[in-house]
């Protein structure tokens, strides 16, 4: 009992120390922690939220409206069989690989909570919903840092099928307790159109609040290690370990920064782009894996809904391992040195140009379209059922 109390001491006594040293070092390293606040500010102004917003608000309509329980019929003989779970767990999986991060997982969640499916059928959903958009993979990835078309299509194409993977293996999650969780599903009932509409913009509101507080936190986490020396000094403990496979010191930093943080982790790639196997399998790591700034955001959202959040941690480390070897196998297939083409170097100038009215406005179109299609889908559904009720003489 004694050792119990010291380890729980001891470990409280770690984690004031470690945050008397950080506000330490926001005192001292203060001119590059504002920057790097700012920077992840404008990340969030620029990028994300005129990126993700709208997608969240179309995904919260999707299942309030009760449109996920009508697709769910149709998509029931896919998903099923593939990954143990019903046919409304296609809207996470869809707005998933759509919207990206971490849309895929905000759907699956909001599917729980409304009753839609299941604690197990939501924990296998989570492990291989929430993944990267086109956007990011085509645009940031593939022509930005590699700048090749060739590379952005494989890296989103081996992305998706290493989450197909992913959910396959986790089919059987929580099976023995499925049962149960599908005798206590309930009946959902859709609300009104006032009602969801004023739900999902409130909601998605507070979701964007949360998703822009990480982002700008761990910005400012990964200029402190660095100014700080922590990370050098990691990324130096990981190459020893890893010296036997060659990987150096830069390249641990740069694997190092993907852990934590995606988008500095990608950037970090740009100059290494010449080793081009090495870099693409680091690259499907990071997109696998998502980084612990996207593992937060997805955590603000998972809690209080009493899921376990281990199918989730466990799926994410899956994907980044399965897509770097699916990468390390492709490779060697195929000819990745095809120059990109003028049209989409052209674009990634304006992509990293665009303004918040711009983004906005692209992202707001992207997700009118889902919402069309979902819409379209459910009027084709509900038509074939009433013909059958009509042949039927009811």
């Amino acid at each position: 009992m004694y050792r119990v109390i010291s380890n729980r001491k001891l470990s409280r006594g770690a984690v004031y120390t470690a945050l008397m040293l950080s506000m330490f070092a926001l005192v001292y390293y203060s001119e590059a922690t504002a920057a790097a606040a700012k920077d992840g500010l404008s990340l969030c102004f620029n990028v994300i939220i005129p990126s993700l917003f709208p997608f969240f608000v179309m995904s919260s309509l999707v299942v309030e409206l009760g449109l996920a329980e009508k697709l769910g019929r149709l998509f029931e003989p896919i998903m099923r069989p593939l990954f143990n779970v019903s046919g409304v767990c296609a809207a996470a999986f869809v707005l998933g690989f759509i919207g990206g991060y971490p849309v895929g997982a905000k759907t699956a969640i909001a599917l729980y909570k409304n009753g839609s499916i299941g604690k197990s059928e939501a924990e296998r959903l989570l492990s291989f919903c929430n993944n990267s958009g086109p956007a990011f993979i085509f645009g940031v990835v593939g022509a930005g840092i590699f700048s090749s078309s060739l590379v952005g299509l494989l890296l989103y194409c081996v992305h998706m099928l290493a989450s197909v993977v992913v959910g396959i293996i986790f089919r059987g999650w929580g099976d023995k307790g499925a049962k149960k969780s599908s005798a206590k599903r309930i009946r959902v009932t859709a609300v009104s159109y006032s009602t969801a509409f004023t739900q999902s913009v409130t909601g998605s509101f507070s979701s964007m609040l949360n998703i822009t507080a990480f982002v700008v936190l761990f910005t400012v986490i990964i200029k402190l290690l660095f100014s700080a020396g922590i990370l050098p000094w990691l990324a130096e403990t990981l190459q020893m370990l890893l010296a036997p496979v060659g990987i150096t010191k830069q390249w641990c930093e740069r694997l190092l920064t993907g852990i934590i943080e995606l988008t500095s982790g990608v950037w970090s790639l740009q100059a290494a782009a010449t080793q081009l196997g090495k870099a693409m399998a680091m690259a499907a790591f990071m997109l696998g894996w998502a980084g612990l700034s996207i593992h937060c955001q997805v955590l603000s959202f998972v809690s209080g809904s009493g899921l376990s959040v281990k199918s989730y941690i466990l799926g994410k480390l899956l994907h980044g391992i399965i897509s770097a070897a699916f990468i390390g196998v492709f490779t060697r297939l195929f000819s990745l040195r095809a120059p990109v083409a003028s049209y989409l170097a052209g674009q990634v100038k304006s992509i990293a140009s665009l303004d918040f009215r711009t983004a906005l406005r692209i992202s707001s179109v992207l997700a009118f379209i889902i919402l069309l299609a979902f819409f379209i889908l459910s009027l084709i559904i509900c038509r074939e059922k009433y013909r059958t009720l009509h042949k039927k003489g009811v």
